[in-house]
């Protein structure tokens, strides 16, 4: 996460150099301001390109979290089941009440 925030440091401050740079280039106002244009164009398809990117990535942790927990439900629930069988078994099969010591 750390990389990710130098990497976009890194890019806005490239971004913002080149559009000082642009500004006091020896061309004329018009070629500058279609070049200004051009990579603010360019600008906004990356990062069209990367939030589509992470989007993409968010929604696979999420799909990964979702099956983890329907995996930990299904165990949950064999183990109560189980629970509740071993239960069954302990009381029908097993000791009278009388049997049963006291404080229990």
């Amino acid at each position: 996460m750390e990389d990710d925030n130098k990497f976009s440091y890194f890019f806005l401050g490239l971004g913002l150099g080149v559009a000082v740079g642009l500004l006091f280039a020896p061309k004329s106002g018009a070629e500058t301001r279609d070049l200004l244009l051009t990579k603010a164009d360019e600008g906004k398809e990356y990062l069209k390109r990367r939030t589509g990117e992470l989007r993409e990535s968010a929604e696979e942790v999420i799909e990964k979290g979702k099956t983890a927990v329907g995996r930990q439900r299904d165990n949950l629930s064999s183990a109560v089941e189980a629970g509740k069988q071993a239960y069954r078994e302990a009381v029908s099969g097993g000791a009278a009440a009388d049997d049963v010591p006291e404080g229990i």
